[in-house]
């Protein structure tokens, strides 16, 4: 397979293969730590008018999602890439970011997990990747 196919392949993989995860992890989120009464966490206005009955607790499934997410599909890009690896982990990882970032205009949350998530989640999740990868490769 030729290296530029091969590494468009990796960038589409690991952000389909990253977005699975972290959105399955979302959606067992309420299944495993369920939201206080009467929030429907499909709603972003619900979720704005009830945040306040939130506590950090309900906060721990969507940063497992957001980093888990990032980790394997940056694992993934690094993996399939032909070339550039590393870069192409990072840049599975800032596109997350990006949509981290966008999520925190989206979606009320408290600082402290926006600034969490924000700095934990996501190119550390990459640089991890990054650090597993080369591991498979050299054992």
């Amino acid at each position: 397979m030729p290296r530029l196919l091969r590494n468009i392949l990796a960038i589409a993989v690991g952000l389909f293969v990253g977005s699975i995860i972290n959105t399955a992890i979302v959606a067992l989120g309420p299944g495993l730590i369920p939201p206080p009464a009467g929030v429907d966490v499909t709603s972003a206005e619900s979720l704005a008018a009830h945040m306040h009955l939130f506590e950090p607790r309900h906060f721990v499934m969507p940063l497992l999602a957001h980093a888990i997410g990032t980790l394997t599909g940056a694992l993934v890009a690094w993996l399939f890439a032909a070339s550039h690896k590393s870069a192409f982990a990072y840049g599975i990882g800032a596109v997350f970011l990006c949509g981290g970032i966008a999520a925190c205009f989206m979606i009320p949350a408290p600082v402290w997990f926006m600034v969490l998530d924000l700095v934990a989640a996501y190119l550390p999740m990459a640089w991890l990747a990054i650090r597993i990868g080369r591991f498979t490769q050299s054992g």
